[in-house]
């Protein structure tokens, strides 16, 4: 049996753009393991499957359509939040999204158009933006509530860039970053901060099974453990980081890669 503090039982959760990949795994181990989750994505086509699963399977969630880069939208989820529970205990802020391609043309290189204004600020606000955002929002009820915990999902592009993923290597560094300052300004009032940073977790669900069959033959020689990871494995660490085992943790950046951030 395990200690106490590691228990999330009633403990209240918001898991942004979680109706598949990684926002799935996260918020299935932390239903099941007793937390009320709102799960919230873009569109509905990921989220009632996900609603009906979890019903089935006796840890019912909730869902919300709303999309996490905008104030407003942010602000009712809030609302349907508090709403709801009457406070909010844990933030996960786990949209992301990535574009492939140079920042200028590369000479005799066939590797297609460079990355454009538009996709620039795309990339920067699914997954750096849409931080600031939540914890703006959700913030000022964690300072005076004298506790939360916030949870940003980044990736091992904070820690090691890659060539034509300059907009999502630089988001992603940037919200490691967003983690640690926002970690010292809030640690006075008993509110922590940390960062999950996953390297290569397909989803076999909802993924293309060739995508994820290529993936899957890639690790085997480029991730120093010779796999990709499961869904589940971040969620388990997601579940570490918002118990009260992690009470003194905060401002950390963890990389759960397979060791492909130092290869």
């Amino acid at each position: 049996m395990l200690p106490a503090e590691y228990s999330v039982e009633g403990k209240t959760v918001i898991v942004t753009g979680a109706a598949r990949g990684i926002g799935k795994g996260i918020a299935r181990v932390l239903a099941e393991s007793g937390a009320k989750v709102m799960v919230t994505a873009l569109t509905d086509r990921y989220l009632g499957p996900l609603a009906r699963e979890m019903a089935d399977a006796g840890h019912p969630i909730e869902t919300l359509t709303a999309d996490a880069t905008t104030a407003l939208d942010w602000q009712r989820t809030f609302d349907v939040a508090m709403e709801r529970w009457g406070h909010i205990d844990v933030l996960v802020n786990n949209l992301g999204d990535a574009i492939r391609k140079p920042l200028v043309p590369l000479p005799g290189s066939e590797g297609g158009e460079p990355l454009t204004d538009d996709e620039w600020r795309f990339v920067m606000d699914v997954n750096l933006t849409q931080a600031f955002l939540g914890c703006r929002t959700v913030g000022p009820h964690f300072l005076e509530r004298r506790q939360g915990k916030v949870i940003n999902i980044s990736g091992f592009a904070a820690r090691k860039g890659s060539a034509q993923m300059l907009a999502y290597s630089a988001a992603k560094a940037g919200l490691a970053r967003l983690t640690q300052t926002l970690a010292l300004e809030w640690a006075p009032y008993g509110v922590t901060v940390n960062c999950i940073a996953p390297g290569q977790f397909p989803d076999p669900e909802t993924g293309d099974p060739d995508q994820v069959a290529a993936s899957r033959d890639r690790a085997r020689t480029a991730v120093p453990l010779g796999r990709v990871g499961e869904l589940r494995e971040v969620g388990l660490l997601a579940l570490y980081l918002a118990s009260d085992a992690s009470r003194y943790m905060t401002g950390e950046t963890l990389y759960l890669d397979g060791g492909l951030s130092h290869a």
